[in-house]
């Protein structure tokens, strides 16, 4: 069997700025929700798919907020798109998947656990984690634990995290802590890009085995004396980069597999959003109802 391991925050986001704007009868927008729902019934009806969940961040700041000032907020986001957060998630729970809104966490968190507690199932044969994001490439382990890119049918293992970064799976905290990831807020340390920093770790494995003087390092790279310098005199903040972009997979999820198997919507909930949504095309578009 295969598990499918949804990023709801990006599924929401990339319906909002791809969907058309919809309006309810109580002339609330939820064209995101409504692209949300079509995009979800869409992955459950493919061969294959019959263990899901979806992880949303219910808000956007969590504990990595508190180790940095800088780190992503929901400062600046459409209100018509925040006022579709809790509905989302409220979509996907009526459609008959598992859903994870994480506060304290991040919805990656959350993903990243799971990953890791189902793959360690014997019955399990692949877990795809649906998200382009980079920091979820640390969670690949073969083709066992594989990134999906849904909208450009593109799957990622580590054969092609390693061409795409340079580095390992276990190394892309490590390469975002100096290429810096703008998405989440981390700056990374200047003058450091893809190229340098993949070489440089390829060569020394670990940010904490980076070597202060170029000339200890066992790789010769073009401006390393000006690399070097710059990772002196931040070590210690690109340590805490590391530490942002390093995913947490001792989230407290209580679902076991048996309870990511799918089973169909729920006819109350399914037919309470509808009317949410002013979508009278939901339930005839749900193929599978479990009550």
């Amino acid at each position: 069997m295969n598990v499918h391991l949804i990023d709801g925050t990006y599924e929401l986001f990339r319906a909002f700025y791809g969907a058309p704007s919809a309006k309810n009868s109580a002339g609330v927008e939820v064209g995101a929700a409504r692209g949300l729902a079509r995009s979800m019934l869409a992955l459950l009806r493919e061969p294959g798919v019959s263990h899901v969940a979806i992880a949303f961040d219910h808000v956007i700041e969590s504990f990595r907020n508190q180790l940095f000032d800088g780190y992503k907020t929901g400062e600046g986001i459409d209100p018509d798109l925040w006022g579709q957060f809790g509905l989302a998630e409220r979509v996907c729970a009526a459609l008959g998947i598992v859903v994870w809104p994480m506060v304290e966490f991040e919805a990656d968190d959350a993903l990243a656990t799971a990953a890791v507690r189902f793959a360690s199932e014997p019955e399990v044969d692949q877990v795809f984690i649906a998200s382009p994001d980079k920091d979820l490439a640390q969670c690949v382990i073969g083709e066992r634990v594989v990134c999906l890119d849904r909208m450009r049918k593109k799957l990622l293992d580590e054969p092609g995290v390693s061409l795409k970064f340079g580095v390992t799976p276990a190394q892309i905290p490590d390469y975002l802590a100096l290429v810096g990831d703008s998405a989440d807020g981390i700056p990374g340390v200047p003058r450091w890009g893809a190229k340098s920093a993949a070489a440089v770790l390829t060569a020394c494995g670990r940010l904490e085995n980076i070597p202060d003087s170029p000339s200890a390092w066992p790789v010769t790279i073009r401006g390393a004396s000006a690399l070097a310098e710059s990772l002196a005199g931040c070590r210690l903040d690109a340590l805490l980069y590391k530490r942002l972009a390093t995913l947490r997979t001792d989230v407290p999820l209580s679902e076991t597999l048996a309870d990511l198997a799918y089973r169909g919507a729920s006819r109350g909930p399914l037919a309470a959003i509808a009317a949410e949504l002013s979508d009278a095309t939901l339930i005839e578009r749900v193929t599978e109802l479990a009550h």
